[in-house]
């Protein structure tokens, strides 16, 4: 990546592209943003190297750029919407937004969304949250790419969970991970650089372990974190899911060949007192030993990406050349 695009040019840009696809001028300045601040933050995979991928879904049909989510059903703090298959970045934002109306109002707020599609970057709604005050959680299921723990096909998703939390005057803990030891943005990324690996990431074609991220991707057979541990969590976070939104599992996404109409969890919990000397006690502590390499030193969830930020915004978002073009040319 060795051009950088100011942030303003790189979300105008993409604002173009979505003004031609139909969006509305709110719409769309809304979905370039989300895409600018993903790569603005770092996470390349999720902003302008995906937004290609994103307007092709568009102009199949499994993105509605005009469609609301709505509510469906309220009950006390805990509500179910239906994204209507609007953009998946606006109705999570939507609905984040309304886990914390209702967190402020109740001291906890659940918005749970089916019928929606990606949302892109995940901590991008958990730094929503944290923003406004809030602690927040948020999860969502995919279609199969992670193999249980003692099988021997993908048929587990791997189910981004996100947790933030707010702190006074500083930027925020942002917990985004997958469900997968590597994302499948991560993977993407190791294997166009044709770099291994540090560490086993799932199986080959013929279900070995491997630290080959194109052989992963060819299988689509992730490994879990923690190995059973994983397997476990990717399941009960897909079954809550479902539970709660009513929404299509991994298994009915699968099943449709195509990751649209994914279900999706949005979780705010507000109290005045977030005990902000505790929390700094916890990140000071933690960070207090010896790293494990000359030279390093231990981060928090959230910490890298935001250095990133101040970064790329003083210095622009580096990118893919070919991707850039590419968009510059829809």
């Amino acid at each position: 990546m060795s051009l950088r695009i100011p942030y303003p040019q790189l979300q105008q840009e993409l604002m173009r592209v979505l003004l031609s696809l139909s969006f509305s001028e709110e719409r769309a300045e809304h979905c370039a943003t989300i895409f600018a601040q993903n790569s603005r933050d770092g996470v390349y995979t999720h902003g302008l190297n995906r937004f290609p991928t994103f307007v092709q879904v568009v102009q199949q049909g499994l993105i509605h750029p005009a469609a609301e989510p709505e509510c469906m059903e309220q009950n006390g703090a805990l509500e179910r919407w239906d994204g209507n298959l609007a953009p998946g970045m606006y109705s999570a934002s939507v609905c984040m937004d309304r886990a914390i109306a209702l967190a402020k109002e109740h001291g906890i707020g659940c918005v749970a969304l089916r019928n929606t599609n990606h949302w892109m970057r995940g901590g991008t709604y958990g730094w929503q949250a944290a923003e406004a005050g809030c602690i927040g959680i948020c999860f969502t299921n995919t279609i199969a790419n992670v193999t249980p723990w003692g099988g021997t096909d993908a048929r587990l998703g791997n189910n981004p969970l996100v947790i933030a939390v707010p702190r006074a005057e500083k930027p925020p803990i942002v917990l985004d991970m997958a469900i997968s030891q590597f994302s499948y943005g991560k993977l993407n990324t190791y294997a166009t650089r044709q770099e291994p690996l540090p560490v086993p990431g799932g199986y080959d074609q013929d279900g070995k372990l491997t630290t080959n991220a194109a052989d992963i991707l060819a299988s689509e057979r992730a490994l879990p974190i923690g190995f059973w541990k994983g397997s476990g969590l990717s399941l009960v976070l897909d079954v809550l899911l479902t539970a709660l939104s009513g929404g299509r599992s991994t298994a009915a996404i699968t099943r449709s060949g195509t990751e649209a109409g994914v279900s999706q969890c949005f979780i705010a919990l507000h109290q005045p007192n977030m005990h902000a000397s505790l929390i700094e006690e916890i990140i000071s502590y933690t960070k207090s030993g010896a790293p494990s390499e000359t030279g390093e030193q231990v981060y928090y969830p959230g910490e890298q990406s935001y250095a990133t930020r101040q970064d790329n915004l003083k210095h622009g978002i580096p990118v893919e050349e070919d991707i850039w073009q590419q968009v510059q040319q829809m």
